[in-house]
């Protein structure tokens, strides 16, 4: 490829970019116009980054119109917590801070909302259904944001922008509103409420171009280094003190980084050398198998697995 050939791919690169991002800001301006009292939900992953971020650029130099939520695992990957809690913190871009809810699934085990496993290897992942519906129906909102995008899994591919849930937290992948020429009908019945997803035409390429152009702050688990890790079932798992080896399970130090982010017992690394976002961007270009696919235990627990939770009311 000539050098006047890449300038012009990045270019186009750029303009695809920036349609994106216009359609996002769109979509996060009309859920402040059409619903009461929204709240969007942050990970510390690089999805709800890139979608915080697109959140300030809709309402700036006005403050953020909502707060973030956290929902917390308590198995969470330290530097996540680290990186969360700094993107917060009032600084140049937030004089004021940003006003952050940490629903705690925690919280929830000692109230008797839900009960852990008791595999002290089991995971909390499935328990966040339960602290979330809590936790929105206690702050009284009835939007949420998140960063699901259609090309992670099949469940998300079929869900609208606007996804509507019942008054149970519920969703129907049956009830969904037609959302011709990006017009989105927001009305709800009381005690209905809508997630909704600015980033559901972007893909994983998408995200790591604007993360680039955007010089966007991220957890360093993103990037590739020497880590402890372990194999369960084709996964590479971090040694922690929430997830360790069972017998016949060999701890090694490898070259690994993490597609995505979430409870550090279900969330497995990649063998990778990519420590920048060139390569990064040039990694994934040629993976067949999207991040949660290839790195998330919960979703291999059936082929239908995550339809069957985003119908009790996950994400």
């Amino acid at each position: 490829m000539t050098t006047a050939e890449k300038t012009t791919d990045d270019i186009d690169h750029v303009t695809a970019i920036r349609v994106l991002e216009a359609e996002s800001v769109h979509i996060i301006r009309e859920v402040v116009a059409e619903l009461e009292r929204p709240v969007l939900l942050f990970s510390g992953g690089k999805d709800s980054i890139v979608l915080l971020r697109l959140a300030e650029k809709a309402f700036r130099p006005a403050p953020l119109p909502f707060p973030i939520m956290h929902v917390d695992t308590g198995h969470n990957f330290s530097e996540v917590i680290e990186f969360r809690d700094r993107r917060v913190a009032p600084g140049a871009d937030n004089p004021d801070g940003i006003e952050l809810i940490v629903a705690s699934v925690q919280e929830s085990i000692d109230t008797g909302r839900v009960a852990e496993s008791t595999d002290p290897s089991g995971s909390r992942n499935r328990l966040q259904t339960r602290t979330l519906l809590d936790a929105l129906e206690k702050g009284g909102f009835d939007a949420a944001f998140g960063g699901a995008r259609r090309d992670e899994e099949r469940a998300r591919a079929k869900e609208r922008i606007f996804s509507f849930r019942d008054e149970f937290g519920q969703w129907d992948p049956r009830a969904q509103r037609p959302e011709p020429w990006s017009l989105y009908n927001g009305r709800i019945r009381r005690g209905e409420s809508v997630r909704v997803f600015p980033l559901s035409n972007w893909t994983e390429t998408d995200i790591w171009r604007y993360i680039e152009l955007e010089n966007l702050e991220l957890p360093p688990i993103y990037f590739a280094g020497e880590r402890e890790v372990f194999e369960r079932d084709g996964i590479l798992l971090s040694v922690s003190e929430f997830s360790q080896p069972r017998d016949g399970e060999e701890v090694t130090t490898e070259w690994v980084r993490y597609r995505t982010v979430g409870d550090l017992t279900i969330t497995g690394a990649v063998r990778s050398r990519a420590t920048t976002i060139t390569e990064i961007i040039a990694e994934i270009s040629e993976s067949t198998v999207s991040e949660r696919g290839e790195t998330r235990a919960d979703d291999r627990t059936s082929s239908a697995a995550m339809e069957d939770r985003k119908r009790e009311g996950y994400f």
